[in-house]
């Protein structure tokens, strides 16, 4: 039955905030029959982050090549229509656009007491609610001071929504299971022949693919591997890589899903301290000769919001400090070695050719990744999009591990809900490509598991 024709009061107005538009530069398109505002300010701010090779700069041109297209021969100051028989319409709202009812309305530049770009946005949307009365205005925002600052002053305020994850706790629990009472017998075989036949131990319609097992009887246990292709459940032993050897259960997993020819997408989700770095660079080497380069990567998040033309030196030095993290994984994997090994001096060749390098991600956005082993550290302090751009990049035999935290984002207008590990987590298990796994004990020292469990 198709749905009733909205009346003008039924249709909302959403003012959008310019951290709607770094986060997704399609956000306008989102709010169905609904009529969207952009405040004049909004895209004075854009124009300063129009240029870069930053994420935030690609959603900056993207949204006003697409609000040019939008426009055409317009004159987007009025109501003009947005793509699509079901959207609404939007309009870029000046500053003053109604200067009569100036002593009628709140003026948030005045409350606040600052002429910034943030209360200029508030004062937009007061002005319409004022002039749409009987109509619903809401401000859109990633950043969580501004909509407070707006319910403050009687404005309703909402969180961009599209591509958020609604429930957490579903994401926390993939990719390892825990089962009671299996028949000895099944675990002795898994002992013996290394795989069952998936009947024995699961049901095969219900479980999801590269999903990993800790199987338990009265007596003993095993790790095992749910192969969806073979329809088997397989054994996972503890193994070496490169001299790393996991453990605990879940770090044998990891590992077991890095090395894995077959699984082309991983992601590894942990607090600080429980080997997720560690873990991928040393199955990355271990799997050298299988690969042209292994790149190391991680987002830059300038040090107390400051840009890194903040730090000094060269554009290498700027950038070192950002990068130090992944080198020291790389020493502690070298330092298992004396120097005269030839493992310590296969490290130093393969960074001095390039075979193995560790970059800003920045820097790698853009290329093709073909033939390469690809880690994103600190994925938790990524937007959806980025992820997704990152992935699109691969080529043949290319593998690509994510690891990081959800729960500590570095970002301003990212949360656990919003990032996007949490966003790959929830749209791509169960894929045959893909795995995923929880890290729940830290293993970098007693001091350091304290504090994340008491402090």
């Amino acid at each position: 039955m198709p749905r009733a024709k909205a009346t003008k009061n039924d249709c909302k107005i959403f003012v959008l905030d310019t951290s709607v538009i770094l986060y997704a530069h399609n956000s306008i398109m989102n709010f169905a029959e609904h009529d969207v505002v952009i405040p004049i300010t909004v895209l004075e701010e854009l124009d300063q982050f129009k240029k870069g090779n930053d994420s935030k700069n690609f959603e900056a041109r993207e949204f006003i090549r697409l609000l040019d297209n939008l426009a055409k021969d317009k004159m987007i100051h009025n109501w003009t229509p947005l793509n699509g028989k079901t959207k609404g319409n939007f309009k870029v709202m000046m500053n003053g656009d109604h200067p009569q009812e100036k002593a009628t309305i709140k003026n948030a530049i005045e409350i606040f007491g600052e002429e910034k770009n943030d209360h200029k946005i508030l004062n937009a949307a007061l002005s319409l609610k004022h002039s749409e009365k009987g109509r619903k205005v809401i401000l859109v925002s990633k950043d969580i001071n501004l909509r407070l600052k707006a319910k403050s002053l009687d404005i309703q305020a909402e969180d961009y929504e599209t591509g958020k994850i609604k429930n957490i706790s579903e994401i926390e629990n993939t990719g390892k299971v825990v089962l009671e009472g299996i028949d000895p017998d099944v675990i002795n075989q898994l002992y013996e022949s290394q795989q069952v036949d998936a009947k024995a131990v699961l049901d095969p319609k219900k479980e999801k693919a590269n999903t990993y097992y800790i199987l338990k009887s009265d007596k003993n246990s095993v790790l095992a591997f749910y192969n969806a292709e073979d329809n088997v459940v397989e054994r996972v032993d503890k193994k070496f890589a490169y001299h790393v050897k996991p453990r605990n259960a879940e770090q044998t997993f990891a590992l077991n899903a890095i090395t894995n020819p077959k699984i082309k997408l991983v992601s590894i989700q942990g607090v600080a301290g429980t080997g997720k770095t560690l873990l991928a660079l040393a199955g990355a080497l271990e799997q050298r000769r299988d690969f042209k380069q292994i790149f190391l990567a991680r987002p830059i998040v300038p040090l107390s919001n400051k840009d890194i033309g903040y730090l000094p030196g060269d554009i290498k030095s700027k950038l070192n400090p950002y990068m130090e993290p992944l080198w020291d994984n790389l020493k502690f994997i070298q330092n298992q070695f004396k120097e005269t090994d030839k493992e310590y001096q296969k490290i130093t060749e393969m960074i001095n050719t390039e075979k193995l390098v560790i970059q800003p991600l920045a820097y790698i956005r853009g290329r093709s990744l073909s033939n390469i082993f690809f880690i994103v550290d600190e994925a938790q302090n990524l937007t959806p999009h980025e992820i997704k751009t990152i992935i699109s990049r691969a080529g043949e035999n290319t593998k690509i591990v994510f690891t990081g935290d959800v729960h500590q984002i570095d970002t301003p207008y990212l949360d656990s809900q919003s990032n996007g590990l949490s966003y790959l987590i929830d749209r791509v298990k169960a894929h045959p490509l893909y795995a995923h796994i929880k890290l729940e004990k830290g293993e970098r020292s007693e001091l350091a598991n304290l504090a994340n469990e008491l402090l």
